[in-house]
């Protein structure tokens, strides 16, 4: 109904407009055209007067209308320590440049009003005037100057890099469609090298797992970064160009496929502290910026309301597609220990995804984290099982102790664990252990008997030539007669297969 209405009124203001032609040509012919272009010349002019205050009321009325949602002003300040210098920036910008916005208009509508046609008049030509010329040329160059060189000033503030030897956090963002990657390093604080060539469905970064410092760094769902700490975004893109954009903070960078940019910036304003200005109240009571106090889901009165919710975030400020929208992600600044205890939580893309698998080219070498964690781990369960009471508790598994398939000889990397229970035995001089060796059920059970007897003995050998007492040692093998799951499946016989020790003085 809505639709049709518009619709017919429409075509009545068009038959109007018909009209009204009509009308003035008639009147025209009565009282002569040069009589009527005078009167609709002076009619055009006056409403162009009108035009131009409303335009300027409109202009200056919807500015401060939408100051604080679509100019930023209000709540919306810098999160970041660069960020009030590009705001300083822009507003000289708009302050001069909103000067001059006005004086056009008014002239442009002045002129139009002042000279338009009149019987008996004519156009006035001129030349030149140098005095003219020199006032549009020399304020604009001024004004220009001081902008440009205000602007060269916050511009190398805010796209200096850090300097090497002060403190800061570098890490990643990869753009492509319709995502961002996020790389972290990890407790080196170093991020590894990459290699587009090796990029593949696992391995979407193109790390290379041969450099040492990728064994640590870790890919979150979204950026966790700490008040006050300076961070160093470096910024690369895998397919097409992109844009990283952090607009609470003023930060934005192109991601260029092939050159990678980067960005350094400081939060100043944790994501709560941020929430706490959006939603707070005036003197009476009553919300300083209410749009904030509205609920999330209009629909859902009960839903949080906007502050309650807000997150800072990380869009893609490029057009890169149909699915652009889909690049925004959460960034969270919180307070240092609040970012420890996040970054403790994360799990190392390579050891958790890569290692052990046929990608992983590191299988027959361990790196010095694995080896401090494993040592660790081996260091934790042998203290459990000096103070427990149960003997079954007394039994320790040697859980990266393996040996080649129907052999005695052990693997490389099986020294590792026996180098830290040749420590443990040289640590407690008066411990003595039974090392024993089993098997699964598979094949003959007198050739896993003594299979298991000799990986038990080469386990002893290997701790007597590291200086251990034969005497402190006893070797037995127990073949398949002592499994610890079925042996119907795979991982059943391979948790059987095992070498385990089993204290017997301390």
């Amino acid at each position: 109904m809505t639709a049709l209405l518009a619709t017919i009124c429409l075509i009545l203001i068009a038959i109007i407009v018909v009209q009204i032609g009509k009308v003035t040509e008639l009147a025209s012919k009565i009282r002569g055209e040069e009589e009527v272009q005078d009167q609709t010349n002076g009619r055009h002019a006056n409403y162009s007067l009108l035009f131009m205050v409303l335009f300027l009321a409109a202009t200056v009325v919807s500015a401060l209308y939408y100051k604080n949602s679509m100019l930023w002003y209000g709540p919306n300040e810098s999160a970041s320590e660069h960020g009030s210098s590009l705001d300083s920036i822009f507003n000289i910008t708009l302050f001069f440049t909103g000067i001059v916005f006005i004086i056009t208009q008014i002239l442009l509508f002045y002129f139009a009003w002042k000279y338009r046609g009149e019987q008996g008049k004519k156009a006035l030509y001129m030349p030149h005037d140098n005095r003219l010329e020199v006032i549009w040329t020399v304020i604009p160059a001024v004004v220009m100057t001081f902008l440009v060189v205000g602007g060269l000033d916050a511009w190398n503030e805010v796209m200096a890099d850090v300097d090497p030897n002060e403190e800061f956090i570098e890490i990643e963002g990869t753009g492509y469609q319709f995502a961002w990657h996020l790389r972290y390093p990890g407790p080196d604080g170093k991020l590894g090298a990459r290699d587009y060539k090796m990029i593949s469905a696992t391995n979407p970064l193109g790390q290379v797992w041969e450099d040492e410092k990728n064994v640590d760094d870790f890919h979150p769902s979204e950026i966790y970064l700490p008040v006050g700490k300076k961070v160093r975004v470096r910024i690369t893109a895998r397919d097409v160009l992109h844009n990283f954009y952090l607009p609470h903070f003023r930060v934005k960078m192109d991601a260029v496929p092939g050159m990678p940019t980067y960005f350094v910036f400081t939060p100043k304003t944790t994501t709560e502290e941020y929430r706490q200005k959006l939603g707070a109240l005036d003197l009476n009571g009553q919300p300083k910026y209410p749009e904030w106090h509205e609920p999330v889901d209009p629909t859902d009165p009960e839903s949080p309301k906007k502050y309650e919710s807000f997150d800072f975030e990380l869009a893609c400020a490029e057009l890169c597609g149909s699915g652009h929208y889909a690049m925004r992600r959460v960034v969270k600044i919180v307070s240092e220990g609040e970012y420890q205890d996040w970054l403790n939580k994360q799990q190392s893309y390579y050891l958790s995804t890569i290692r052990g698998t046929e990608d992983d080219p590191n299988k027959d070498i361990l790196f010095e984290s694995e080896i401090k964690a494993r040592r660790q781990e081996f260091n934790d369960n042998l203290e459990k099982a000096l103070s427990a009471e149960e003997a079954a508790a007394k039994t320790l598994l040697l859980n990266h102790v393996n040996f080649e398939t129907g052999s005695a000889n052990l693997s490389k990397l099986s020294v590792y664990q026996l180098d830290n229970l040749a420590d443990a035995l040289n640590k407690y001089p008066n411990m003595a252990i039974e090392i024993s060796g089993h098997t699964d059920n598979t094949g003959d059970p007198e050739s896993n008997q003594q299979l298991s007897g000799q990986r038990a003995q080469k386990v002893k050998s290997y701790l007597v030539d590291k200086g251990i007492a034969e005497g402190r040692l006893t070797a037995v093998g127990y073949g398949s007669s002592r499994p610890v799951a079925g042996n119907d499946t795979e991982e059943g016989r391979e948790q059987n297969r095992r070498t385990e020790f089993r204290i017997t003085a301390q």
